[in-house]
């Protein structure tokens, strides 16, 4: 969920627009608002309210307003309807990735499998012109690899001189922004530099996959599908590698409860009887959510394909590259809501500092039950103290705590949301805007039924590091897999919030 406080500017986004999100049915697309006949429905713009609103030092920018109400299915919809209409020179390749969080939601929502709703949502997304669809958990490997590597070297490092611990994850963008714009320095320097999943994402899609591709990266219209509205600023604000050519890893960011997947399910029960009319389109029921390392296979055959123009050869060719999909099961990481950060890095640091093994990771509630702790026990000393904070109530705590030198962590998942990524703001809320308790229930329980992967079982990862990234450790894989961060110093009233 977005986080704004608005502590020295006024906020930009008082009210709500009249439509509430509404989508009329009859209303013209983005192509008839110019003029011409489009194929899609208008969506109404994404917004920020107050009622998103959180903690930050300054609200939205004027800038930041603008490029946010693009961040919407009218942009992904315009580029459908631009690459059916515009010059083939003017086509992109369409990309869509969707987070493992958000399945759930589509399968609670429509009462299917997590399986057959990943099978669906590809089948629709493919029917209005998507080219690929990813899932996003290989970047999620990329961020907890990277991260296990970084909690094992602070913590060999730390000394009261050097206080590099307690580690805090960076996987989540409205609390990175939070700790940039709000908290600086000291905070910021615990910050893991692992970047996060969707950041990792936009540079396996617009660097590694585009080179594959022989695509630049410009010619790639990337989209992904976020249980939060925080993606979205995630997508504007992230820092553009030089590999991507001045282009953002991510050129929109829809949530799950947008209205623009709302014909998901119909439209693949209706497609039984559009096969008989549009033969072309007869792969609707057999696709699914795509691993990226399923889809990776040969090269340039979209460069070559959009070269010629011409639609129905380009069709057969993802037929082509999704056909060799041997694997039908959608997996997550061992987290209860989260992209499992915390249990990953737990049995690494584990096994790599005190060479125990460790089948599986014990949560305590502290606080509540979105303040939990995962300790380590050697010869009767706990050697290991994790912790996860959900919201920021508990966010708020464990700032006051660790400022005050009181906070005997080493490590914190720290997620904006309270009750972790699968309550993103930009899912399982009722109309008046509200949790939906009931559905949030059934989407965790869906969720924990997920099978678990862990990250260094990838042997394509591992693939990828000598491929992509020339070496596990190497230059480039610190260049394309962290970052850095920035930090405003601000006086302790940034602090003394009342929650």
């Amino acid at each position: 969920l977005i986080m704004f406080l608005c502590f020295f500017k006024e906020c930009s986004k008082k009210t709500k627009t009249d439509d509430q999100e509404n989508v009329s049915a009859d209303a013209p697309s983005p192509a008839q608002e110019n003029g011409e006949k489009g194929e899609f429905h208008k969506l109404a713009d994404a917004k920020i309210f107050l009622s998103d609103c959180l903690a930050c030092d300054s609200c939205v920018t004027a800038e930041e307003g603008v490029q946010l109400s693009q961040q919407n299915a009218k942009d992904f919809f315009r580029v459908l309807n631009l690459n059916k209409k515009c010059d083939t020179s003017k086509h992109k390749v369409l990309v869509v990735s969707v987070c493992p969080q958000s399945l759930p939601y589509f399968a609670a929502k429509f009462n299917l499998s997590v399986t057959d709703a990943s099978r669906r949502l590809c089948g629709f997304l493919k029917s209005l012109g998507v080219h690929y669809v990813f899932d996003t958990t290989i970047a999620a490997d990329f961020s907890i690899l990277e991260s296990q590597k970084e909690f094992v070297r602070r913590y060999r490092q730390h000394s009261e001189e050097e206080r590099t611990l307690p580690m805090l994850t960076s996987a989540c963008p409205g609390w990175v922004r939070y700790a940039e714009r709000v908290l600086g320095r000291p905070i910021t320097a615990h910050l893991c530099t692992a970047k996060s999943p969707q950041q990792v994402m936009g540079s396996l899609v617009k660097d590694y996959f585009a080179r594959q591709q022989n695509l630049s990266p410009e010619k790639i219209f990337h989209v992904i599908v976020a249980p939060c509205y925080d993606k979205k600023l995630e997508a504007l604000q992230e820092s553009l590698p030089p590999a991507l050519h001045g282009s953002r890893g991510a050129d929109c960011v829809l949530t799950s409860g947008e209205r623009w997947c709302t014909p998901v399910i119909t439209a693949t029960q209706e497609a039984a009887a559009r096969e008989s009319l549009e033969p072309g389109r007869q792969r609707l029921q057999r696709d699914k959510i795509a691993p990226l390392d399923s889809s990776l296979g040969g090269g340039g055959e979209i460069a070559q394909i959009m070269e010629q123009g011409d639609l129905s050869v380009r069709d057969a060719a993802v037929d082509t590259l999704f056909g060799d999909l041997k694997e039908d099961k959608v997996t997550r990481h061992d987290g209860a809501s989260s992209d499992g950060h915390l249990a990953h890095i737990f049995r690494h640091a584990a096994k790599e500092l005190f060479n125990e093994d460790v089948e599986e990771v014990t949560y305590r509630a502290l606080r509540n039950k979105d303040f939990q702790e995962v300790t380590l026990e050697k010869n009767g000393e706990v050697v290991l103290r994790f912790a996860a904070a959900y919201g920021f109530r508990n966010i708020q705590n464990m700032i006051l705590k660790l400022k005050k030198g009181k906070f005997p962590f080493h490590f914190v998942e720290v997620l904006a949301c309270a009750g972790g990524c699968l309550n993103g703001r930009g899912q399982a809320q009722t109309p008046d805007g509200h949790a939906d308790k009931a559905l949030l229930r059934q989407m965790e329980g869906i969720y924990a039924d997920i099978p678990v992967r862990r990250p260094e079982s990838s042997a394509h990862v591992q693939e990828l590091y000598q491929e992509w990234l020339e070496g596990i450790n190497s230059p480039k894989a610190r260049e394309v897999l962290h970052t850095t961060y920035q930090s405003q110093e601000r006086g302790a009233h940034s602090l003394d919030i009342k929650w």
